[in-house]
């Protein structure tokens, strides 16, 4: 446990500051220039090592886990970061997406966090997903209602619509199953299986709605390796910054990978959404991988590393109490 926080944290940084220099490039134009390693400056003009909207914000609710579960006070982080900087790499905000942009306003503006996210079909951006990662150590010991419940409360900060929210909780309970030691096939069926069985027993969407989660959640007997995402090339993966194909692309990469730096330079190269992709990614491969096998390299470049390992080592206090 000690060493998944910080894999799973430095993992979403790592992830989404690999990305951050070729956010928007086009796949062709990574396939003839592919990222490698980290670089400087590009997209964003900032140094190497720099982390975008996604690390903010995975690093902002990770800091109120460390004081307790408090949706407000989480919610209020984000107006820190947005409005004054608060965990941000070099002080200042240089990436947001619309729609969690309007949410930090609503928040401010005295709106209940739950209310804050847009619930329309339009509103399922990767906003939320981007950043719910440091939620799995406060809620691995719960009931899988209890983390439900938990998951949309956190999501809907930013991301109201059940589509987001689902996507949360897939990539949750499969960083479950994967932070209880499982092989990624078998976390990832287990998951399938744990995830279908919830929501059949549970009303919380139309039949159409969990229809848009089949490449995801469909169950095949046998082989895991024969499910339905592994299957999948990668001109039938998406990596824009729409919540399912966020979620498709990142198992797709961490399933047909066989480290944390092949899962995360995958994610990377597939182009446009670069940074989400990325860290959205590297938070579960950093986990699964551990630690130690993210690129010494690149965490040396990384930014505020120091400041992150220290709120690591404040969360994994917190969790082992």
């Amino acid at each position: 446990m000690e060493n998944s926080v910080k894999a799973g944290i430095f993992g979403v940084c790592v992830g989404d500051a690999l990305g951050v220099p070729v956010e928007f490039r086009t796949r062709d134009e990574l396939k003839s220039s592919p990222v490698i390693g980290m670089r400087a400056f590009g997209t964003h003009q900032q140094p190497k090592g720099t982390w975008s909207d996604d690390g903010s914000l995975t690093l902002c609710l990770a800091e109120q886990l460390v004081r307790d579960y408090n949706l407000e006070k989480i919610a209020q982080s984000f107006v820190k970061w947005k409005n004054y900087g608060h965990w941000t790499p070099h002080g200042s905000v240089f990436d947001i997406g619309i729609a969690t942009s309007h949410a930090i306003n609503r928040i401010s503006k005295g709106t209940p966090p739950t209310l804050c996210g847009g619930t329309s079909e339009s509103d399922n951006g990767n906003g939320s997903l981007m950043r719910i990662l440091p939620l799995l150590f406060y809620i691995k010991d719960l009931s899988i209602e209890e983390r439900f419940n938990k998951v949309k409360e956190v999501s809907s900060i930013t991301h109201g619509h059940i589509r987001s929210v689902l996507a949360c909780f897939i990539y949750l309970e499969f960083a479950l199953e994967i932070l209880r030691e499982k092989d990624k096939w078998e976390a990832y069926r287990s998951m399938q299986e744990k995830v279908v069985n919830f929501l059949d027993h549970n009303p919380i969407c139309s039949q159409e709605e969990m229809d848009k989660f089949h490449r995801i959640l469909e169950l095949k007997v046998g082989d895991y390796e024969l499910a339905p995402l592994n299957r999948l090339q990668e001109e039938d993966i998406s990596s824009s910054g729409y919540v399912l194909a966020s979620l498709e692309a990142s198992l797709w990469c961490l399933l047909t990978t066989d480290s944390y730096s092949e899962a995360v330079l995958k994610a990377v190269n597939l182009g446009y959404d670069t940074d989400t992709i990325g860290a959205i990614t590297g938070g579960v491969a950093g986990i699964y991988y551990g630690f130690e096998n993210i690129p010494e390299e690149w965490i040396a470049e990384l930014v505020r590393k120091e400041d992150i390992e220290n709120l690591c080592n404040k969360l994994e206090k917190k969790i082992m109490k």
